[in-house]
């Protein structure tokens, strides 16, 4: 076809399963989504995705769309279902996403991923949110601070977005986070003071114990996974990392990150951390790159409208890039 392929990520959560999703949605070859919306669950997202931020005909489309590692062979398969039937889209390509509700490395050399070196850790950014969460909701009531669940994730959602940060030294701030306290304005125009919660629930993404979690940190997992490389390329492995998703944005992630994994290299590597500014939207920018090249236009990895009625949505499950 000789229109631009729409890419989607579906945002945080799963198609189905979940609400406050923020969906980024927009055509190939472009270096930014033209749309990023709040949206509720479902065929909704989709639907708005199409027709009111893209004004597209989603029948004219070839469509990539984001699945995160692990998703359930149902859930996939409901997606096509909902693409293909309801939508009527010629041609479909998912590809794997990390994010959310989990966090990995993932070595990369010479453009191929070094599938035996991949790290997983099941901590990401709901887990800070969840956190976060915790950590506010106790101010709140000590206050006797009364609100609605919606009002509430508002609350969470801009503290978390414009008030919270990393710590280089997460044992030095809070000995000093008294003199570091900002002050928050409730919406019923009560002011509260944010002091160690600040740093504190970004912390858990190099101390999960923080959440009774039993497991190693993100720069864990990032030097096991290049430990698991061959030796020859560790050096260049150390010194090309890239940081990337939403978690990562927090003020003073990549100098702490940095900092975490020169503690844990040989002392003759060279550490360099990569934070792009686009870096929360890399998956759908990824998308867009890959879905605009014509060669892979043309490749096996987008399954057609009819290969889906030969073998119906389990196609879903092992065609997938």
């Amino acid at each position: 076809m000789d229109v631009e392929p729409v890419v989607i990520d579906n945002g945080s959560e799963t198609i189905e399963l979940r609400s406050h999703c923020w969906p980024f949605a927009g055509f190939a070859g472009d270096d930014r989504p033209k749309a990023i919306f709040p949206s509720v669950i479902g065929v909704k997202i989709d639907d708005h995705a199409f027709d009111q931020q893209l004004g597209v005909t989603p029948k004219e489309r070839l469509v990539l769309l984001s699945k995160a590692p692990l998703t359930l062979n149902w859930i996939r398969q409901r997606a096509a279902v909902i693409m293909f039937e309801t939508f009527k889209v010629p041609a479909l390509c998912f590809m794997l996403k990390s994010g959310y509700q989990m966090s990995q490395a993932a070595p990369v050399y010479d453009g191929y991923v070094l599938p035996h070196a991949i790290q997983k850790l099941k901590l990401a950014g709901q887990d800070v949110t969840e956190y976060l969460t915790r950590l506010l909701m106790g101010i709140l009531s000590q206050r006797g601070y009364i609100s609605n669940p919606t009002e509430e994730q508002k609350i969470i959602r801009d503290v978390k977005e414009n008030h919270t940060c990393v710590a280089l030294d997460h044992e030095q701030e809070l000995a000093t986070s008294s003199s570091t306290v900002k002050e928050y304005r409730l919406p019923d125009g009560q002011v509260i003071t944010i002091g160690n919660e600040r740093f504190q629930c970004a912390q858990i993404m190099f101390n999960p114990a923080l959440v009774q979690m039993s497991a190693p940190g993100i720069h864990e997992i990032t030097h096991a996974s290049i430990s698991k490389c061959n030796a020859d390329i560790q050096k260049d492995l150390f010194r090309n990392m890239v940081l990337s998703g939403g978690s990562s944005v927090f003020p003073g992630m990549a100098e702490r990150f940095s900092k975490e994994i020169a503690h844990l290299a040989p002392s003759s590597a060279e550490i360099k951390v990569e934070a792009f500014p686009e870096r929360k939207y890399a998956v759908w920018i990824g998308g867009s790159i890959v879905a605009s090249l014509s060669s892979f236009q043309q490749m096996w990895m987008w399954i057609s409208k009819a290969e889906f009625d030969e073998f119906g949505p389990s196609i879903a499950d092992w065609k997938c890039f």
